[in-house]
């Protein structure tokens, strides 16, 4: 393709595309004349992880070139992981106020239908505060309408054949899991609840332990669905 028709796949300018190949974070694309050059559909998705290190993450240009030199190796499954984790994690947001208010308003933002949120919210998979007569949803309220729709994009849906109402026990098991151990915890330091500096530790806590499910989770997943696409090959190649 030529330079118009990546600008318009990526929504970057020719200007900062050229920026991008003199500093080295993408290859010269291959002359098909004196005054023009070709790029393949590589560099699209190039493009499009630097964009979303810069506008996600601000990182300087030394440590994007790190960062696509690493992406370039990783298998297609790793790259989906990598554009997932910058969608959905990215520090600026931390730093805005992320409220939707409305249910029509967070349809809006999240794609997910009226139908699934109403099931979402009798789950207590997705949980609005009420101000006044509105449903007030949190960033990751938001977040989870947001991958409920990707879940039902990628095939992992209610048409698919896959229960919805798996979402449900998984809430239920990680809230009753959350609040068990947060009371034990809380009701076994009640001296250092009003010590200085313990709201803020706490805080940081919650966020460890935040990362270690997700971790935790992600390396089981992995570990399964190794397992059984290795026992599933197995079996077909009998």
């Amino acid at each position: 393709m030529k330079i118009g028709e990546l600008v318009k796949r990526t929504g970057v300018p020719k200007e900062t595309i050229h920026f991008y190949i003199r500093e080295g974070l993408l290859r010269k694309p291959r002359k098909s004349s004196s005054n023009s050059a070709q790029y393949h559909s590589g560099y699209v998705e190039q493009i499009l992880l630097i964009k979303g290190l810069r506008e996600n993450y601000h990182l300087p240009i030394p440590e994007i070139k790190k960062i696509v030199k690493n992406f370039s190796k990783q298998s297609p499954i790793d790259k989906a992981i990598a554009q997932y984790q910058s969608r959905f994690s990215r520090p600026a947001d931390r730093l805005l106020t992320r409220e939707v208010v409305g249910r029509d308003a967070f349809r809006e933002a999240t794609g997910l239908g009226r139908k699934w949120l109403a099931k979402a919210e009798e789950w207590g998979v997705i949980t609005p505060d009420l101000k006044g007569e509105e449903s007030v949803y949190s960033s990751d309220d938001v977040a989870i309408g947001r991958l409920m729709v990707d879940m039902d994009n990628l095939g992992f849906g209610p048409k698919d054949g896959h229960d919805p109402e798996d979402l449900k026990h998984i809430a239920k098991f990680v809230r009753e899991l959350v609040v068990s151990s947060f009371k034990k915890y809380y009701e076994s330091n009640l001296d250092k609840l009003v010590s200085n500096g313990f709201a803020e530790k706490a805080g940081q806590f919650h966020e460890v332990i935040s990362l270690f499910f997700f971790h935790l989770y992600r390396k089981f997943a992995r570990e399964t669905a190794l397992r059984l696409l290795s026992s599933s090959s197995a079996k077909l190649d009998k």
